[in-house]
């Protein structure tokens, strides 16, 4: 087994939809970002990339590559773990804390594991979705974006597995 960590910040954006974990949650501001600015998708990226060794989302999908602009986020968390599988890993399980003061995230956390889950190609009870406030301190408790961090469990022939 192997663990990565993953970890994922944006500003808020009035003129973006929000998109967390693959999920558009309405009557919230979008995040700013190259992409759709999903920072669940991100940071679930950067912990299976990091896990077999890959480093992370910038490295695979490059901001300065036009081609990724307002690209599906998780289209890219399915395209990383389409190359884990090819290394010969697989992904056994994901955790993610979503820090904000807005959205709920609990009301959304299903939709999310499922989302992830299809990416991911495993079941979606192997998806963990956690809301957390930052109890108004710092820029996410004055609701200037919010932060993603997750940790990846995944095994390959390669360790036995």
């Amino acid at each position: 087994m192997r663990a990565g960590v993953g970890y994922d910040s944006h500003r808020f954006d009035e003129t973006r939809p929000l998109v967390l974990g693959g999920v558009i949650i309405p009557n919230t501001p979008g995040l700013k970002g190259h992409s759709d600015g999903d920072a669940v998708a991100h940071a679930v990226t950067d912990a299976v990339l990091g896990a077999v060794g890959l480093g992370d989302i910038g490295a695979m999908f490059p901001d300065t590559d036009p081609a990724h602009e307002g690209a599906d986020s998780i289209g890219l968390l399915a395209a990383a773990v389409r190359r884990l599988r090819d290394d010969g890993f697989h992904v056994g399980n994901v955790d993610v804390a979503i820090v904000t003061e807005r959205p709920r995230i609990a009301p959304h956390a299903d939709a999310m594991r499922e989302r992830l889950a299809e990416a991911l190609q495993v079941p979606a009870t192997a998806v963990s979705i956690k809301g957390k406030s930052n109890e108004g301190l710092g820029w996410i408790g004055r609701g200037e974006g919010l932060a993603a961090i997750a940790v990846a469990a995944v095994a390959g022939a390669a360790d036995g597995a």
